[in-house]
């Protein structure tokens, strides 16, 4: 119970603090957060939850990490659903929290909500093909990152910050194509608030990750692992 309720809290703060800066800061012109200030604050956010719980639950915060890690011989199979329970509810919260707090603002519309999208809620236009190929190259990228960086022969205590930086140019790279996944539990989240059709579209941000973690973890195995 505490190792699901370490990936739900802090899963909870990945979302509250990345979808939420997207939210309430980045339509904010004056303050200048852009795209910049969202990928760094998706990278923080598990940057911090990594050193503050990540101890406890092993800091997946992620569906297609804790796949990516069973899949590596890393984490038991038995785990893993109810991993992603706790994932995406601790997500969902986040993205309640976020929701509460944003009615308070006057002509408040939820729109988007930092929901991942293609097509017409591409940020950038991108179909839906091209959507598929960025969530899947980037999640293999980001499990191979996750594995080579918890791997006990990896500099010790440095796992979260080359994780979360990871993850931060990742952001950099993919918002402006889907507004960037790389994470079941953060696309349901943001997709139950939104107003713009997200859901019709979660399917790919479920779906892609998955796929990536298993390709990531496949590549690790056979070719780079050394645990």
């Amino acid at each position: 119970m505490k190792r699901l309720s370490a990936e739900a809290f802090g899963t909870f703060w990945l979302v509250f603090c990345g979808c939420g800066t997207a939210v309430l800061a980045a339509c904010v012109p004056e303050l200048g957060i852009g795209y910049a200030g969202v990928a760094l604050a998706f990278g923080l956010a598990i940057l911090i939850m990594g050193y503050a719980v990540g101890h406890i639950s092993g800091g997946h915060f992620n569906p297609a990490v804790s796949l990516g890690m069973a899949m590596a011989g890393r984490f038991d199979y038995k785990d893993v659903v109810p991993y992603w329970a706790a994932q995406i509810i601790g997500g969902t919260l986040g993205g309640l929290a976020i929701f509460i707090i944003a009615v308070g603002m006057a002509d408040f519309a939820p729109g988007a909500f930092a929901s991942s999208g293609f097509d017409d809620l591409s940020p950038g236009g991108y179909s839906v093909t091209t959507v598929v190929a960025v969530e899947v190259i980037l999640t293999a990228i980001f499990v191979i990152v996750f594995l080579g960086a918890t791997s006990p022969k990896a500099p010790a205590r440095f796992a979260p910050i080359i994780i979360g930086v990871a993850l931060t140019l990742i952001h950099f790279v993919s918002i402006p194509v889907g507004n960037t996944s790389v994470n079941p539990a953060r696309s349901i989240a943001a997709a139950i608030f939104a107003e713009t059709g997200a859901m019709g579209q979660v399917w790919v941000f479920l779906l892609a990750p998955l796929v990536g973690a298993a390709l990531g973890a496949t590549l690790w195995k056979s070719l780079l692992g050394r645990d």
